[in-house]
């Protein structure tokens, strides 16, 4: 991936660490409620990209009650490519992340990621959009026991 200088305006503006940081941020604190213990730090690389590219997004279940692997199964198009997204998204993603733990959004203890419940009901058009989707996939990762499940079902390789 280029780096920021390289990368068209719309790119860089749209994936700015501020508000990779804060979709960082919301998974985990919706994690958090959910699950009832902060969130794997690894998670906060790889869950992000469900929601940061758009057609995964789109994709995304209206509700936590479908199942992961439901999900993986019939969207199997999407998440064939998903783990190279993430690769290329990375820089990106750990940017998000030290901008959420400079700023206190995020604190990082024993290889696990706390969040601290701040309020998005300001966010309007695609944030709002983006924001909404960071709150499910938050939740919906917490239905999992095992991270190593998730990643399994995402097509991620760790």
């Amino acid at each position: 991936m280029p780096d920021r200088s390289q990368q068209p305006q719309a790119f860089a503006a749209f994936l700015n660490p501020a508000m990779v940081g804060t979709v960082q941020a919301v998974m985990a604190h919706e994690y958090q409620v959910k699950r009832g213990r902060a969130m794997d730090w690894p998670l906060s690389l790889v869950l992000p990209v469900l929601v940061l590219h758009r057609s995964t997004r789109q994709a995304l279940p209206s509700s936590i009650r479908t199942h992961v692997a439901t999900w993986a199964g019939r969207n199997s198009v999407l998440l064939a490519g998903f783990g190279t997204r993430v690769e290329s998204t990375l820089p990106i993603l750990r940017e998000g992340l030290r901008f959420a733990l400079r700023s206190g959004l995020l604190t990082v203890e024993a290889g696990a990621v706390h969040a601290l419940p701040f309020s998005t009901r300001r966010a309007e058009g695609e944030l709002q959009d983006l924001l909404k989707a960071a709150r499910l996939v938050g939740k919906w990762a917490a239905t999992i026991d095992q991270p190593s499940t998730l990643l399994a079902l995402l097509g991620v390789r760790v």
